[in-house]
């Protein structure tokens, strides 16, 4: 199955909300009573041609899908909707807004506002659809920082995993020396890539770590050397600052590290990566973003609002536990997903 199959498959929680959702609002004004007709001279009555099935419907024998005029109320229920799906009320706000844009008045179907509502959201998305650049420094400093549980040491597996089969050599530090199953984790990830891990004794200084295995990486000629970091929640000042001493002691080897600071989210915390973002920022100057855990939630429009609102390049998206279940982050594909709509 491909990637886009899979992630349709598996954002059917997010897709069937909105569906079901744009379905119950179209159908709330097309089940509603018509209003009493006027009495009208017989020779007057005539079928308009809104009454009528449409051509191909009545050839066919199937029924017509039901039709709502956008108007105000509509619109209304539509932004209830988006901020439902975790898009945020400032997103929502301008994606129905951009939606209006020439369809208001105008009688559409389900099917009709899903492949709009697509559009929309591929068009806010596309821009921070970037791969995860690749410079020609060596090594390439990567640090990886998020929430505890976010899913930082597996992305990292997966990356290391797939830039060695791109031919590229990686380093990983097990910098979370606090968690003896992250150490694990990452060394089962190493072996199945052939890449090697340090790591350090349990406790010890994750600064430190860092620093001895840039030196290690500049040894070995890699290309990548991808730092793992202990989860931490963003409200802790202690942890926070424990992680900006791992960023002063990587620039005390090279000034320019970390080249590329990544911020794994979660997307089942909603609206809480908002603020995990904005203070991840302020320590570490993130530079980018992936988002696990995209199976698992109805609220995938999060991913929406941090694209509005960050404008921070989102390098993958996760959608499973498998190699494969981590790839670089397609608006279309996405947005198609999200709404519902037909690929």
């Amino acid at each position: 199955m491909s990637f886009f199959g899979k992630l349709k498959a598996r954002l059917t929680k997010s897709s069937s909300k909105i569906e079901e959702g744009l379905d119950a609002i179209v159908e709330e004004q097309a089940e509603a009573p018509a209003p009493a007709p006027e009495p009208v001279k017989v020779e007057q009555i005539e079928e308009t041609p809104r009454q009528r099935p449409g051509l191909l419907s009545r050839a066919l024998g199937r029924p017509e899908a039901p039709r709502r005029v956008m108007d105000d109320a509509m619109l209304e229920s539509l932004e209830e909707l988006l901020i439902q799906a975790d898009m945020g009320v400032e997103t929502s706000l301008k994606v129905a807004a951009r939606l209006a844009e020439g369809r208001f008045g105008k009688r559409l179907s389900t099917a009709e506002i899903q492949q709009a509502l697509s559009a929309e959201v591929s068009a806010i998305i596309e821009p921070v659809s970037k791969p995860l650049p690749l410079y020609a420094k060596k090594p390439q400093v990567v640090l990886v920082v998020g929430v505890n549980g976010s899913g930082k040491t597996t992305t990292i597996g997966k990356l290391a995993s797939q830039f060695r089969a791109a031919g590229k050599k990686v380093v990983i530090a097990a910098g979370d020396t606090f968690r003896a199953a992250a150490v694990e984790q990452l060394q089962i990830w190493g072996e199945r890539a052939g890449v090697p891990v340090m790591t350090a004794a349990q406790g010890s200084d994750p600064a430190s770590l860092a620093f001895d295995a840039m030196t290690k990486a500049e040894e070995d000629g890699a290309d990548l050397l991808m730092i793992d970091t202990a989860g931490r929640l963003q409200n802790r000042a202690d942890l926070m600052e424990e992680l900006a001493k791992i960023v002063r002691v990587i620039r005390k080897k090279d000034p320019d590290a970390p080249h590329n600071t990544l911020l794994v989210l979660d997307a089942t915390t909603g609206q809480n990566a908002l603020s995990q973002v904005e203070t991840f920022q302020k320590i570490a100057d993130v530079t980018g973003l992936v988002m696990t855990k995209l199976d698992g939630t109805a609220k995938g429009g999060v991913l929406v609002a941090l694209a509005d609102r960050f404008g921070l390049p989102i390098h993958a998206i996760g959608v499973g536990e498998q190699i494969d279940d981590l790839a670089p982050f397609d608006p279309d594909e996405f947005a198609k997903a999200l709404t519902g709509a037909e690929a």
